[in-house]
């Protein structure tokens, strides 16, 4: 049993104990588990419109008897698809839509989760999000007119975002120095999802059952009240030390390391803590100049990320071979990706992996158009190499923006900018209507913006090896060489 004793300091941070833990302690394992679940799951319902509303041939039949020769009905290759039993046909505007408005839900939504999650706290709003996400899916496949179907998918993305609290939680339940191992291991749960999506879609092909075996499982969110435990860095940022000694003393037991009661009673605390509304918070980190600026720069991450990733993943279907097969190509990519991330991280901090795979990836879109039309094995490979370096730096993105930003406004802050940066999701939905003019020119726009974003990053501090700000004085001086943690 590992033993945690008191030392002379007089204030001790939450990543002075919680590097005593392991990652690989039972609690640990436990909660990665629950962790895993909860990714997955915000996959598949991110991706999920890809086959429910897939593109569906369709044909006319004439009345030969009727002198206008006027098309009396439209008949589909596939009569029990979206397209067909919302009869879309001559619409694909509608289809593509589906995509469209999930995307600006889930952007809409992200200005309400965020800063309740920072208000509330993480576990509260993972169940709440969790279990109202599963209700609205179910909903949706009962679903007999099509404006309703959009509103159901707008409300499902809007309220059942569970991926923004969750990031949050594992972001601070673990020690600075363990942070992106842990991250890179929960976030198999988005691999993982996107290679199980066209499974389940390969195995009910009827969109409503596929709906309904995609969402029944969500409704046990409520389960993570009892196997989630809320983020002790949140609950010291509001006051409430005596919870987080209880669920660090939790973690303790658990993973059997002791810790010296006067190791906890010098834990450092905020106090007279008073509540701020989302527009104080916002004006709290604004008035900074060094902060309003990396909010800039992560807006840009996020909408190339957003754009090019979703992009991608959303033209695979198109391209040629088995749709089901190319999806899970794509998706399984992010394996190595997320590994040779972590270790660029580790090995090279932020700021550099995150530059290189930026115009890694512009260099790959720009070319694969050009390849000529009798190597299609070289096109594909440079499109599924695109997906993976985007992938990586989506990872980057995600770790860094939760970085660059106070406790008290962080998860407001992340929710901000990738809520803004779901511009780039909104607009990818409509890419595959690029393709009409050149077939290369979906992968030349997501080639551009990569080189964008690249060059944005210059102007941004590298945050590794630094514990995470509680305000904004600490996010001020990530960079530093004279930082000194805990300066008020």
């Amino acid at each position: 049993m590992t033993v945690v004793t008191s030392t002379e300091k007089k204030i001790l941070e939450l990543d002075d104990i919680l590097v005593k833990f392991s990652l690989f302690g039972k609690y640990y394992v436990q909660s990665t588990v629950v962790i895993l679940l909860a990714y997955m799951s915000n996959s598949i319902y991110c991706a999920n419109f890809v086959f429910v509303a897939e593109e569906v041939s369709y044909s006319q039949i004439r009345n030969l008897n009727n002198a206008s020769h006027r098309c009396t009905k439209w008949v589909y290759d596939n009569p029990h698809s979206l397209v067909a039993e919302y009869d879309l046909a001559c619409q694909d505007w509608k289809r593509t839509l589906v995509g469209t408005v999930h995307s600006f839900g889930y952007m809409i939504g992200l200005l309400i989760i965020g800063p309740l999650s920072d208000r509330l706290g993480r576990k509260k709003v993972i169940v709440i999000t969790g279990v109202v996400g599963g209700v609205l899916g179910m909903a949706r496949s009962f679903s007999p007119w099509y404006w309703l179907f959009i509103a159901l998918e707008f409300l499902e993305a809007a309220l059942g975002d569970i991926c923004s609290p969750i990031f949050m939680l594992t972001m601070e339940m673990v020690a600075n120095n363990k942070r992106l191992i842990y991250q890179m291991i929960c976030g198999f749960g988005f691999s993982i999802g996107g290679i199980g999506l066209p499974l389940f879609a390969w195995l009910f092909p009827y969109w409503r059952h596929l709906l309904r075996v995609l969402y029944t499982p969500a409704l046990l969110f409520f389960l993570y009240l009892l196997l989630l435990d809320e983020s002790p860095r949140w609950l010291l940022s509001k006051g409430k030390k005596d919870e987080a000694v209880q669920i660090i003393q939790k973690i303790a037991k658990t993973n059997k390391v002791k810790i010296d009661k006067a190791v906890l009673d010098k834990l450092s605390c905020e106090e007279n803590i008073k509540e701020a509304t989302f527009p104080e918070l916002l004006k709290s980190t604004f008035t900074s100049v060094a902060l309003l600026r990396r909010f800039f720069i992560c807006l840009t991450w996020w909408t190339t990320s957003t754009f090019v990733n979703y992009g991608l993943m959303i033209n695979s279907v198109s391209l040629q071979g088995n749709k089901y097969l190319n999806f899970a190509l794509i998706n399984m990519v992010d394996f190595p990706g997320n590994l040779i991330t972590t270790f660029l991280m580790i090995r090279f901090k932020r700021k550099i992996p995150l530059i290189f795979t930026f115009v890694f990836t512009a260099i790959l879109c720009l070319s694969q158009p050009f390849v000529p039309r009798d190597l299609p094995w070289l096109s594909i490979f440079l499109y599924v190499m695109g997906k993976f370096v985007s992938s990586s730096y989506f990872a980057i993105t995600y770790i860094f923006t939760s970085e660059l930003f106070p406790t008290y406004t962080r998860n407001s802050m992340h929710a901000l900018c990738s809520s803004l940066g779901r511009i780039g999701s909104i607009l990818a939905p409509q890419t595959p209507l690029l393709m009409h003019y050149w077939p290369g020119l979906p992968s030349l726009v997501f080639g551009g913006t990569s080189l964008l974003a690249g060059m944005a990053t210059l102007f941004v501090p590298d945050t590794a090896d630094t514990s995470l700000p509680d305000n904004v004085k600490q996010a001020e001086l990530l960079g530093s060489r004279n930082k000194e943690k805990g300066i008020e």
